[in-house]
């Protein structure tokens, strides 16, 4: 008799380990989204009422961004690449014309990211610091996503076809909203310090630009294919932690 006792606590103890394995299964599959393979969202950054960066011999950032982003949509498009941009003129994503606060401009990217569910994201911007010496560009992805770590690496890798003796390495950070807003691998692409007179010459040259372009694009598809061996055009990523 007590054995049998024993064996009926032993069976429900299993049973217990299968139900709670089980809820552990679902909670992982719903940490987790479907993303559409070969898509890249191209986002530049700023428009409109939201210049970015002004720099050496007031170039604003925001005409850059999107004059970079074009060329590197146009790059992708040739490879079969599904491109969406969050802009292609000069204006916010919010409000009417230029009257959205920087605020939505921002949760209507995020949107837009989240929305098409990409294989990757990738925001172009241009960076400026109080030391007119700094210079190189330079990739941030979120520092919870090791998607986004592995993604910003290879890219800042990419880079060095640009410039050989940039020594910037790929750097994480959990404060940008774009980041950590993001559902799908994000990484922020600050292509050169506008607050460096050099830099800020070259990335107004329009053939500097089409090799930043040449760069980010072939940091893109390294990304993207380097996982190719899985068959199908959609796959599962991991939910960034902290993201709502």
């Amino acid at each position: 008799m007590k054995k049998k006792i024993e064996l009926v606590v032993l069976l429900f103890f299993i049973a217990g380990l299968a139900i709670l394995n089980r809820n552990l299964e679902e909670q992982v599959s719903s940490s987790k989204i479907t993303v559409r393979k070969n898509t890249v969202v191209i986002d530049a950054g700023h428009g409109g009422g939201d210049p970015g960066k002004v720099g050496v011999g007031d170039v604003i950032e925001k005409e850059i961004n999107l004059q970079i982003a074009k060329k590197v949509e146009q790059l992708m498009k040739k490879k079969k690449i599904k491109v969406i941009m969050t802009r292609e003129e000069d204006a916010m994503l919010s409000g009417e014309g230029n009257t959205g606060t920087k605020a939505e401009d921002m949760k209507e990217r995020v949107k837009i990211i989240n929305g098409e569910a990409p294989q990757l994201a990738v925001s172009i911007h241009q960076n400026s610091y109080q030391d007119a010496v700094v210079h190189g560009a330079q990739v941030f992805y979120y520092s919870g996503s090791s998607e986004g770590e592995e993604a910003a690496k290879i890219m800042q890798n990419a880079l060095l076809a640009v410039d050989g003796d940039n020594t910037r390495q790929a750097k994480g950070n959990n404060t940008y909203y774009l980041l950590k807003r993001t559902e799908v691998p994000t990484i922020i692409v600050e292509c050169g310090f506008l607050s460096n007179s050099e830099d800020a010459a070259n990335l107004c040259d329009d053939g500097y630009q089409d090799k930043v372009a040449e760069a980010i694009s072939s940091g893109i598809l390294k990304i993207i294919h380097k996982g190719d061996t899985q068959e199908g055009t959609e796959e599962k990523t991991e939910r960034k932690s902290g993201t709502s």
